[in-house]
């Protein structure tokens, strides 16, 4: 079949090993680490102090500009706020709890069962203080996207591809709770008013779509888009190429040619905010792997640590190599299993010894296998010599920051060169430059 988009690739499923497993609610561990930056934008400044009691889903971070809260994901007492891990890279400052087991519930959302009264406005204050970012990874706050003002929106897709191997939490989602999806959808449709609205979902996930056919009988105003299995057709240009045809241009945003994207289970946390007063504090991760015992989708609080995370999928093989944060296309490598788990952490992937893929003396042959699937149309043979080099300006004339580090290229790569990494090294000297 024809791709929808250009590039791409079909790497190695993986999803098996996790696919048959029912979300089920971990063991809840005796701390949490809440991360203060778990969004694109400003860090949250901390609302509480050391030896505070907490409740569950207190808001217990906030600040101004581009930036949502952050809540206590259990009740009990901050033992310290200080810096640890982000799964992302680096120092965070962050909240450190001690679970009292209690989970003394905070009521500062107020549920609304009954949301018809609520206006447009209303609905986007109260994803903003649930702390509701996309949860496919990107964690951009979902209330500036969800803004009624954003004029010229005629297509409002939800994003149910979950193209990354090795992942299921999406597909488990919408398998148990289709209608947390659907209704969340609706009521980001009610804010946006587009023309279409459109559910997108790959064709290797044949029960969620069977379901999804099921309940849109009760959302009439929905359309289902099976679309065929390819890598990365859940990133958001491609995903609107493939569904409305159209091209997000260099250094566009999707608004430019009036579509938005929101990840299923982002759509199920509006649903929840709304319908139940409920701020996100816990979502569904798959914990897989050759190199796990037990392979599984998990419903962990936010601030649970890797470790634990992994402890209630039955621990590590002997044989590990590495632990992601992520699939393996785009996740990032953990050096420190204490790393708490953030609102954007849709997996943990436990790769074995046998899966190592790296070289120890990797070199481009000149090939052209990254010029072929570049989803992007960017060049990333010159992109990583030019990183390689410092030579900025030729990054900006090559586009570097429309990379969406989606990994084809470094996959495909038969030199086993370290593509991705280059180029995020490119992106943090193009930063550093422009704040200078």
């Amino acid at each position: 079949m024809k791709s929808l988009f250009f590039g791409g690739v079909h790497p190695e499923g993986g999803k098996s090993l996790s696919a048959a497993s029912i979300p089920a609610a971990m063991p809840l561990p005796a701390r949490v680490s809440i991360l203060l930056r778990q969004h694109i934008g400003e860090p949250c400044k901390p609302l509480v102090s050391v030896g505070d009691t907490v409740r569950m889903g207190q808001k217990i971070g906030d600040g101004q500009g581009l930036c949502v809260p952050v809540h206590a994901s259990v009740s009990g007492v901050v033992e310290a706020i200080e810096d640890r891990p982000h799964p992302g890279g680096g120092l965070c400052p962050a909240v450190i709890i001690k679970n009292d087991f209690l989970d003394t519930p905070d009521s500062a959302l107020r549920p609304h069962p009954d949301s018809s009264g609520l206006t447009p406005d209303e609905i986007v204050s109260i994803i903003r203080e649930a702390g509701i970012v996309g949860m496919g990874g990107a964690a951009f706050p979902s209330h500036v996207k969800a803004e009624p003002a954003a004029d010229g929106i005629d297509t409002l897709i939800a994003n149910a591809c979950e193209c990354e191997p090795y992942l299921t939490a999406d597909d488990a989602l919408l398998q148990t709770g289709p209608d947390d999806v659907l209704r969340g959808l609706a009521l980001l449709a009610r804010v946006l008013r587009p023309q279409r609205v459109v559910i997108a979902i790959e064709d290797n996930k044949e029960q969620a779509a069977k379901i999804l056919r099921e309940r849109l009988a009760q959302f009439p105003d929905m359309e289902l888009r099976i679309l065929p299995t390819r890598y990365p057709q859940g990133a958001e240009k491609q995903l609107i190429q493939a569904v409305t045809g159209r091209q997000v241009p260099p250094g566009g945003l999707p608004r430019d040619v009036g579509c938005t994207v929101f990840n299923a289970a982002t759509a199920a946390a509006v649903c929840h905010a709304v319908y139940d007063g409920a701020p996100l504090i816990e979502r569904i991760v798959t914990v897989t792997g050759k190199a796990v015992r037990a392979p599984k989708n998990l419903i962990v609080r936010v601030g649970t640590s890797f470790a634990d995370v992994i402890a209630a999928a039955g621990g590590l093989t002997d044989d590990v190599w590495k632990v992601l944060s992520g699939g393996p296309m785009m996740g990032a490598a953990q050096s420190d299993l204490s790393v708490p788990t953030a609102k954007g952490v849709n997996g943990v992937l436990c790769l074995s010894a046998a899966e190592n893929g790296e070289s120890s003396h990797p070199a481009c042959i000149r090939c052209g296998k990254c010029l072929e699937v570049c989803p992007m149309r960017l060049e990333p043979l010159y992109l990583y010599r030019y990183a390689k080099a410092n030579n900025l300006a030729a990054l900006e004339r090559l586009h570097l920051t429309d990379c969406i580090e989606c990994g084809c290229c470094a996959y495909a790569c038969p030199g086993k060169v370290p593509l991705v990494e280059g180029f995020r090294a490119g992106k943090r000297a193009l930063k550093g430059a422009k704040a200078k």
